[in-house]
């Protein structure tokens, strides 16, 4: 599933979990601070993740949105490429004057997913996975840059209003606002290749900031949340004076979340045999390297800034064993500090249906192949 390319001069996204079920005792004695944000569990959707609705995803059910209210989660993200809900000549590029294109239609049918989890009292997450000028993966020509472009700025402040006042009077306990799927700085934002860095603080700060005030222009409690810098894993601290939340990732280390991955690897059919704990490569993996690379988001919370994992998993190929073994110190780790997590996906390469894992003994769910060993590990926490 070629859905992003991982920061090629480290091969690591970050990670974190944790789950609205029985609490975790931390390994330290130490006090644990409370989480601004819920322990919120649950799926990435990917129904409106594709650029263009016709190579789009089969869409969520409601009966998908009633096993995962049975089994015990409580939130879904909703990770949307703005072009999947406009209206534009979709054989040729954008331009930016068509960016403001609303397709009413196809905002109608994400009003309809969101009607239906909130219906089984689960939260909904909407991000912007393809912002006006930004994606983390290519495959749609952007007219221009978010981070260099005023006039981009000016499109994704449009879009997230939008959002926020078509959400005007619901709840934050119901509806969040993810403002930007993975954030970096690309030379070529349309050449998946081209070379990546950070966002400059100064510059990320300014971005949130508009879009931040043109959410709560609509209303004032809603809830904002930011994905951390460098695709995801890195702490944002020029905006943590702002009332807005942030999210990390649960792909760290990428020789077991993504293993054999091509979007993620130069050579993928001849790399190490990944292991946790063990010696994989020139690396050795263990659950010491997992809480030093989540020390800074756990230190996050403790400064009263909410945090909460957007996306986390491992693609079809890890074996499923050290999947599991690893997962599970993600998700203790993550969840003995009160941060909650988004599988990487319900159904599909990653998730707990249909992930076409050639380790694992499905069981039959109504038609579907279930992972119960993985569903079982997240529903532990």
């Amino acid at each position: 599933m070629q859905r992003r390319t991982f920061l090629q001069n480290t091969g690591l996204l970050a990670a974190a979990v944790t789950t609205s079920g029985p609490a975790v005792l931390a390994a330290s004695s130490a006090p644990v601070a409370k989480n601004k944000l819920p322990k919120w569990k649950g799926f990435n959707l990917l129904d409106f993740f594709s650029p263009n609705p016709a190579q789009g995803r089969k869409p969520t059910t409601e009966e998908h949105f009633i096993w995962m209210r049975d089994w015990g989660f409580d939130f879904v993200r909703l990770p949307m490429a703005y072009p999947a809900y406009l209206k534009f000549d979709r054989s040729r590029n954008i331009t930016p004057d068509e960016v403001y294109q609303i397709d009413e239609s196809a905002v109608d049918r994400i009003d309809k997913l969101v009607a239906m989890a909130h219906k089984h009292n689960l939260h909904v997450s909407l991000n912007l996975h393809r912002a006006p000028g930004y994606c983390v993966n290519a495959g749609f020509h952007e007219p221009y840059n978010l981070w260099t472009d005023q006039p981009a700025q000016d499109a994704f402040n449009f879009h997230w209003n939008y959002w926020a006042k078509r959400y005007k009077n619901v709840s934050s306990q119901k509806i969040s606002f993810d403002l930007l799927n993975e954030p970096s700085m690309r030379e070529d934002m349309n050449d998946q290749l081209s070379k990546r860095s950070s966002v400059p603080g100064a510059v990320y700060r300014k971005v949130a900031l508009a879009a931040l005030e043109a959410i709560r222009k609509e209303n004032p409690k809603h809830l904002v949340i930011a994905d951390g810098n460098d695709v995801g894993s890195s702490v944002i601290p020029e905006i943590t004076d702002l009332d807005i939340a942030q999210s990390c990732r649960g792909y760290n280390p990428g020789i077991i979340s993504h293993y054999k991955a091509p979007w993620a690897n130069k050579d993928p059919e001849n790399l190490p045999l990944p292991k946790w704990p063990g010696q994989v490569g020139d690396k050795y993996l263990s659950r010491a390297m997992l809480e030093t690379f989540y020390k800074p988001w756990i230190e996050l919370v403790n400064k009263g800034v909410g945090v909460h994992c957007g996306e986390c998993g491992a693609w079809n190929k890890t074996p499923h064993d050290v999947f599991l073994a690893w997962f599970g110190d993600v998700l203790d780790i993550l969840t003995s500090n009160g941060i909650g997590f988004a599988l990487w996906e319900f159904s599909g390469d990653f998730g707990v249906l249909d992930s076409k894992r050639a380790d694992v003994a499905y069981e039959d769910w109504h038609g579907h192949k279930l992972d119960r060993k993985l569903l079982n590990l997240l529903a532990k926490y």
